[in-house]
């Protein structure tokens, strides 16, 4: 994705498996040069911050910061102090910043008590944001699990072309959800044979799944949410079925369209893409989707954590597709 990038900070070692990730929606100042964005929950077992504000306005103004659940209050901490270190403005001159920060549970494999994410992490964070950048047991899918094997973060894109222009939508997910029995790639129902290969005991679907959607296509806020409820087809694609005890949520933003928070004109032109194209970026949400979960799994190395509790990767079962 053009002008994306993501950073992370790992804690990897022993009991302490967690970290924080970030995602830039672009290089320039986030406050000052607002992205349009939305989000949509599908289920609400979850503790983000932000995301009030990101419906009601339309617009995203600092990174997007992935950690795990008891932690949410420290990255934003962090996210409020970086933006305040760049914007004097901020609560004097104008009103206050809106950190967005998503969760997910990593203490099967985590510490997650121990509080071990601090604000200097999301410094680090953010400094490392590149536009290739790596995927699996990192950042803030250090800790996690997906389908009852190693998760993390993971990602996918696809290119369209419209009027004869390239545009692009892009997909990361931080992927800690799904019971083993019901995982499907491509299409197979390989859970089933990994749990028969594994003797596992069925479990529940529990976890969560943030899933964060980026494109440069330019959108209405409105159009921008019809395509994040496609991602819901993707994780579906996965065996997925949003489960009770499970917090699944979609985080979505265009580059296209700016809001300048210092806008000097009273009537300002947005650009919006045609409905009857887009089913285009329908099908490119759900098929990233669906990719971007394989993918975390397949980055994601097998894991000894917390108290000797093991996840296993998806790449020691793919003979048995």
């Amino acid at each position: 994705m053009p002008d994306v990038t993501v950073g992370h900070a790992t804690l990897n070692g022993g009991n302490v498996n967690t970290g924080v990730t970030a995602i830039l929606p672009h290089g320039g100042n986030l406050f000052r040069d607002k992205v349009m964005a939305t989000s949509v929950v599908f289920n609400g077992f979850g503790k983000t911050t932000g995301l009030v504000q990101v419906d009601e306005l339309g617009t995203i103004e600092t990174p997007i910061l992935l950690t795990n659940t008891l932690s949410v209050g420290t990255a934003a901490e962090g996210l409020v102090r970086y933006k305040l270190g760049r914007n004097r403005e901020i609560g004097t001159l104008t009103g206050t910043v809106n950190p967005v920060v998503g969760e997910c549970n990593d203490g099967f494999l985590n510490d997650i008590r121990g509080l071990h994410v601090k604000a200097s992490h999301v410094d680090e964070a953010i400094a490392a944001a590149a536009a290739d950048f790596a995927q699996g047991a990192v950042g803030g899918g250090t800790g996690m699990s997906a389908y009852g094997l190693k998760g993390g973060i993971g990602s996918a894109s696809r290119r369209l072309e419209l009027d004869g222009k390239v545009f692009h939508l892009g997909i990361l997910v931080l992927a800690n959800f799904g019971r083993l029995e019901d995982l499907a790639v491509a299409g197979r129902p390989l859970g089933r044979k990994i749990a028969e290969a594994k003797k596992a005991k069925g479990q529940a679907d529990t976890g969560s799944i943030i899933i964060v959607l980026a494109t440069d296509l330019p959108t209405s806020e409105r159009q921008l949410r019809r395509v994040a409820r496609r991602t819901a087809v993707g994780l579906a694609r996965t065996g997925s079925h949003l489960g009770h005890g499970s917090g699944d949520l979609c985080i979505a933003f265009t580059t296209a369209n700016r809001i300048q928070h210092f806008e000097k004109k009273a009537v300002i032109a947005w650009q919006a893409l045609a409905e009857t194209r887009i089913d285009l970026a329908f099908r490119a949400a759900a098929e990233a989707t669906e990719e971007a979960v394989i993918d975390a799994m397949l980055a994601a190395d097998p894991m000894i954590g917390r108290d000797g509790n093991r996840r296993d990767s998806l790449r020691d079962y793919l003979h048995l597709l």
